[in-house]
């Protein structure tokens, strides 16, 4: 019998698989029953603007694309990430950068209300990001991973778990990484996506972020990390996850 051609991406593809991985292209963005029963609902939490778009950018871009409505929640208004401008100056630009970067990904814009640098996770802002996701009623939510240097993106993530768990695990939960090796620590991911052709409009996206010094973002490891996580899949850029994983839970 003449054996099968088989591909490189065929091969990576099938090692995940036979690891027991599931890729987000072949497990929610290609021919996922609950994504083909009708639009659902997106929501990505980040700790300020240009994380969401950082992090997982190019799956936003492509969740719109494919008709589902994707809404950002941004816990600040990065109010300390520009020097030489007060807190109120720099919320006000980096506020229209995040909605300028969330036209370009057709995303809805939404500020949470927290400072940048000076973050809570406590009783009353638990219940704060439990009534934004309520009102948003996801199907699926990203969220910055735990393990992060930035104590930001740490509040984001666990006002987010909190939430999840109070919504009694109403929606799928996906973390996502940002600077990794810099700023998330000890990312093992579990699912993948495939953003070869949505690439450039992550980056358009991204570079809304004028004060932040987009180039000096990519030259973190953003740039590496979206060929490096490709290469795991076999395509030519990926984003990677970690699923957040319940007993007896299925997959869609």
């Amino acid at each position: 019998m003449k054996p099968k051609n088989i591909s490189r991406r065929s091969f990576v593809q099938n090692g995940l698989a036979g690891a027991g991985m599931l890729t987000l292209p072949a497990s929610l963005l290609k021919g996922s029953e609950v994504f083909n029963r009708k639009s659902r609902k997106i929501v990505c939490v980040g700790g300020h603007p240009d994380d969401p778009e950082s992090g997982c950018g190019g799956t936003l871009a492509r969740l719109s694309a494919a008709g589902h409505a994707v809404t950002i929640i941004y816990l600040t208004r990065g109010e300390a990430g520009i020097p030489g401008k007060s807190n109120s100056e720099a919320a006000a630009i980096r506020s229209k950068e995040a909605e300028a970067a969330c036209a370009i990904l057709n995303a809805k814009p939404v500020f949470a209300g927290q400072i940048d640098g000076d973050t809570l996770v406590n009783a009353d802002w638990i219940r704060k990001m439990q009534q934004l996701l309520e009102a948003e009623k996801p199907d699926l939510v990203f969220t910055q991973w735990p393990l992060d240097t930035h104590k930001d993106h740490q509040a984001a993530s666990l006002l987010t778990q909190q939430a999840y768990f109070r919504m009694q695990r109403s929606f799928s939960l996906y973390f996502y990484e940002v600077c990794t090796g810099e700023q998330t620590q000890i990312f093992r991911p579990t699912d993948y996506v495939d953003i070869s052709n949505t690439q450039e409009q992550k980056r358009k996206a991204l570079y809304c972020h004028v004060s932040q010094d987009p180039p000096g973002i990519y030259s973190c490891g953003h740039a590496a990390m979206e060929e490096f996580r490709g290469r795991e899949i076999g395509v030519k850029a990926g984003e990677a996850f970690v699923k957040m994983a319940v007993a007896n839970e299925s997959i869609f």
